[in-house]
C-alpha cells in the first residue's frame, strides 16, 4: 500500500466507491423515514435529536472512508475486502435505526458503526506498515479510531443520563482525530476526487426530496386523481430539489480545499449539516403529504416550520462554504439573507401546508435565478476591467 499522487490526472470515483455509496443510501433512507414518521407523531425534540445522532454515525463513517480511499486506494484484494466489511457494517447500522427512534436503543447502530470503524482501523494499520513515509500520521489515525471505538462500546453500558452526556464527548473525540493526525503529515488525498465524492453524496441525499415529490404524485393517483394540495407539494418539492442541486454545484472546491488544514476541515465537516439538512428536506416534504391528507398529528404550521428549518440550514451552509472556496458575486449574501427571511415569514404565517411548500419552492427558485444573474454580471464586469 502506497500513497496515491494528489496531482494525478483524471482521478475519478471507482465502481467500489459507488457501491459503497449505494449501501449508505439504505442507511440515509432509514434515518429520513424515521424522521418523517417521528415528526408526524409530533415528537419533534426526541425525533430530531435521534436523527442528528444517527446521521452523524452515517456521515462520519462515509467521510473517513472517502478521504482514506482518496489517499490510499490500491484496489487490491485486502483493500476491497475491508471496504466490503465496512459496507456490511453500514447495513447493520441501517437495520438498527428504527430501534434508536422507537426505543432509544443504540446497540445495533453502535455495533454496525464499530464494525465500519474497525475495518477503517485495519486499513490505517496496513498503511502504517507498508508506507513508511506516512507511518506517523497513519498510526495516529489508527490510535484515535481505536480509542474512540472503545468509548462507543463503553457508552452502551452507561445508565442515563451519562450515556447521553457521553455522546457529544465522543463526537468531539472523533472529530479531533483527523486534526491530530493531519498535523503530523497531510494525507495524499486528491482534491478533485474529494470534490467529486462529496458531490455524489450530495446527489444521494437530495434524492430523498425526489422520492418525496414522487410519492406525492403517486398518492394522488392511488386516491383516484390529482388533487390541488398534493400537486402543490409535488411542484414545490421539485422546485426545491432543482434549486438546491443547482446552488450546491455552482462552485467547485477542487482548487481551494488543499490550501490549509483549517480550510480543509471546515469544508469537510460543514458538509455534515448540508447532507443532514438535504435528507431532512425529503423527510419533511413526505410529512407534508401526510398532513395534507390529515394523516399526521402535527399541524400545517408546524409542518411548514419543519420543512423550512432544513432548507434554511442548507442555504446558509452552502453559501458559507462557497464563500470559503470561491469569490462570490457581490450581493450574494444579501440575496440569500432576503430569501431566508421570506422563508421564515412564509413558515410563521402558514395555515395551509401545500401552499407553504409551493411558496418555499418558488422562493428558493427565485434565489437561484438571482444568484445566477449576479454571477453572470460579476463575470461580465471582470472581463471589461
Amino acid at each position: 500500500m502506497r500513497a496515491r499522487d494528489p496531482g494525478e490526472q483524471h482521478r475519478a470515483s471507482t465502481p467500489l466507491e459507488l457501491l459503497f455509496d449505494l449501501c449508505f443510501v439504505v442507511a440515509v433512507s432509514q434515518a429520513a423515514e424515521q424522521l418523517h414518521h417521528g415528526l408526524g407523531q409530533d415528537a419533534i425534540t426526541g425525533t430530531t435529536t435521534g436523527y442528528l445522532m444517527v446521521f452523524f454515525a452515517i456521515w462520519w463513517a462515509w467521510m473517513n472512508f472517502t478521504w482514506f480511499a482518496s489517499a490510499y486506494d490500491t484496489d487490491d484484494v485486502p483493500y476491497r475486502a475491508l471496504t466490503l466489511l465496512q459496507m456490511a457494517g453500514v447495513l447493520v447500522l441501517a437495520a438498527g435505526v428504527p430501534d434508536t427512534f422507537h426505543h432509544y436503543d443504540f446497540t445495533v447502530v453502535t455495533i454496525g458503526y464499530v464494525v465500519m470503524r474497525m475495518a477503517m482501523l485495519a486499513q490505517w494499520v496496513r498503511a502504517a506498515v507498508e508506507h513508511p513515509a506516512g507511518r506517523q500520521h497513519a498510526l495516529r489515525y489508527a490510535t484515535g479510531i481505536a480509542a474512540c471505538q472503545l468509548g462507543w462500546c463503553a457508552r452502551l453500558a452507561l445508565p442515563d443520563p451519562w450515556g447521553e452526556a457521553a455522546f457529544p464527548v465522543l463526537v468531539l473525540a472523533e472529530l479531533s482525530v483527523p486534526l491530530w493526525a493531519e498535523h503530523a503529515r497531510t494525507s495524499n488525498w486528491h482534491p478533485g476526487h474529494i470534490n467529486e465524492r462529496y458531490g455524489l453524496f450530495t446527489l444521494i441525499v437530495l434524492g430523498e426530496v425526489v422520492l418525496a415529490s414522487t410519492n406525492a404524485v403517486q398518492a394522488d393517483l392511488v386516491d383516484g386523481g390529482l388533487s390541488p394540495g398534493l400537486d402543490e407539494i409535488a411542484a414545490g418539492g421539485l422546485l426545491l430539489i432543482f434549486s438546491m442541486w443547482w446552488i450546491y454545484f455552482m462552485h467547485s472546491a477542487a482548487a481551494r480545499i488543499r490550501e490549509s488544514l483549517p480550510t480543509t476541515l471546515l469544508w469537510a465537516y460543514g458538509h455534515y449539516f448540508i447532507f443532514a439538512s438535504a435528507s431532512a428536506v425529503g423527510a419533511t416534504v413526505s410529512l407534508a403529504v401526510d398532513v395534507n391528507g390529515r394523516g399526521a398529528q402535527i399541524g400545517d404550521n408546524a409542518t411548514a416550520i419543519a420543512i423550512t428549518a432544513p432548507v434554511v440550514v442548507y442555504l446558509v451552509l452552502t453559501t458559507a462554504l462557497h464563500a470559503g472556496i470561491a469569490r462570490l458575486a457581490p450581493g450574494t449574501a444579501v440575496a440569500t439573507g432576503t430569501a431566508i427571511a421570506l422563508l421564515a415569514v412564509n413558515a410563521a404565517l402558514a395555515d395551509n401546508v401545500a401552499h407553504a411548500v409551493l411558496a418555499m419552492g418558488l422562493t428558493v427558485t427565485a434565489l437561484l435565478a438571482t444568484r445566477i444573474l449576479l454571477h453572470q454580471l460579476d463575470q461580465q464586469r471582470g472581463r471589461t476591467r
